[in-house]
């Protein structure tokens, strides 16, 4: 494969927190009694869903916890900026990384700052990260990102609830990449406005799924052509030996990618399909098992693809990013055995394989519950012990922060 050894500035480790329970994406289909002829564009099988005593908060520390234990004390000392994004943000001035930082036991002289532009934002991050590690302000810094996200998904969404996830998805950011290299300077982007999604209050999602499909693919034709207007030489089907873009759903990706290949290339269907198995595909494994993790979503797809791709050198994997409303980028790193073996130590895919099953009438019991924590409460108790049963189910349970309550505006956590 192609590509130069990984070198400069990205990604050095990466993990992720997909909740401890799960349902069958078909179990959703069928409880909606949705059309069946429409599951396959789903290609999901499951997706994950939040517990009560779980929020923005605890999705992103139980995200990032595994990933600092794994770390010298040098390492986690050296962290210097913590960035949260999120589309579910528990407050309009005090962010989510300030009780990141508290519940990691970050330094304190650590930068904190939440980032918000749909499913975008953790891509805006990255390249923040980048670019000030780059400068070369602070030699040897480390950057600790966090997407982490609630779904709002039920009947009222309809063909979005079976694969709508909730999770978080942690970027240690530095000048030993092990896991993505990023090409400095390798990008294009495309923006403009439109209501395709939004949160106009804490608990309502509004969509307009075909807006939402058509700014995708539009996003991804012309961020890739500023890409290659940068970037000399660049070619979609020769440069990237892996892709891996934003996955709402795995329908959304396999039409992105169709259309490029179409539009600049005129491939046979045949053709476009073979490339589709072997650039794409690998990417969409995780994603299968948990539904679209809002920002975190690229970077879930990223692992998935450097858990399953075959690597036997340094690859170049372009990556798409997209949030709704709308703001898109096209850019690119590289990858390589190491790349792989850094993210097998999360183990990500036996632990989404070892969340407590959960059938139609236990996801539904749970909805009106699980979203609450982002509705604003003044004083609010939450018992962690009520889910005992479900999630003793869990295979692998490892020690979980918890929310257990409000008191005066002030959220209260606890490790179970």
């Amino acid at each position: 494969m192609s590509g130069s050894t990984p070198a400069g500035y990205g990604i050095e480790a990466l993990d992720v927190y997909a909740g401890s329970a799960a349902v069958s994406a078909r179990a959703v289909f069928d409880g909606r009694s949705l059309d069946a002829r429409r599951f396959d564009n789903v290609a999901s099988d499951r997706r994950s869903v939040a517990l009560p005593f779980e929020d923005p908060v605890t999705h992103a520390v139980n995200a990032a916890r595994p990933l600092l234990d794994r770390l010298a004390p040098a390492d986690r000392d050296r962290i210097e900026l913590l960035v949260t994004s999120s589309e579910s943000g528990i407050d309009y001035s005090k962010s989510i990384a300030s009780y990141v930082h508290q519940h990691l036991g970050l330094p304190p002289t650590c930068r904190l700052v939440e980032m918000k532009q749909a499913c975008y934002a953790a891509t805006a991050a990255l390249q923040l990260a980048v670019a000030y590690l780059a400068a070369g302000l602070s030699p040897g810094a480390k950057v600790l990102i966090v997407s982490t996200d609630m779904s709002l998904a039920d009947e009222r969404a309809q063909y979005a609830e079976p694969v709508t996830g909730t999770g978080a998805v942690a970027l240690l950011v530095g000048d030993r990449p092990r896991v993505l290299a990023a090409d400095l300077g390798a990008f294009g982007v495309h923006s403009f406005e439109t209501l395709d999604s939004a949160r106009p209050r804490p608990d309502l999602d509004i969509a307009d799924a075909d807006r939402s499909l058509m700014a995708y693919l539009e996003c991804f034709s012309r961020s890739f052509a500023d890409y290659r207007s940068r970037v000399e030489g660049a070619d979609f089907a020769t440069t990237f030996d892996l892709l891996a873009l934003h996955t709402p759903f795995s329908g959304m990706v396999r039409a992105a990618h169709r259309r490029l290949m179409r539009e600049l290339y005129r491939s046979p269907a045949d053709a476009v399909a073979e490339d589709f198995e072997r650039r794409v595909a690998p990417s969409l494994v995780h994603p299968g098992q948990t539904g679209n993790l809002f920002s975190g979503s690229l970077y879930l797809a990223l692992a998935s693809a450097l858990d399953h791709a075959e690597l036997d050198g340094p690859a170049r994997v372009g990556l798409f990013s997209y949030g709704s409303g709308c703001s898109s980028e096209f850019f690119s790193g590289v990858v390589g055995p190491e790349s792989a073996a850094a993210v097998g130590e999360a183990r990500i895919g036996a632990r989404l394989r070892a969340r407590a099953d959960l059938d139609f009438a236990e996801y539904t019991a749970l909805l009106a519950e699980n979203t609450a924590c982002l509705r604003p409460a003044s004083h609010r108790d939450v018992d962690p012990g009520r889910y005992d049963a479900l999630l003793s189910r869990a295979v692998d349970r490892p020690e979980l922060l918890a929310l257990t309550g409000v008191r005066e505006h002030h959220r209260q956590y606890a490790w179970i």
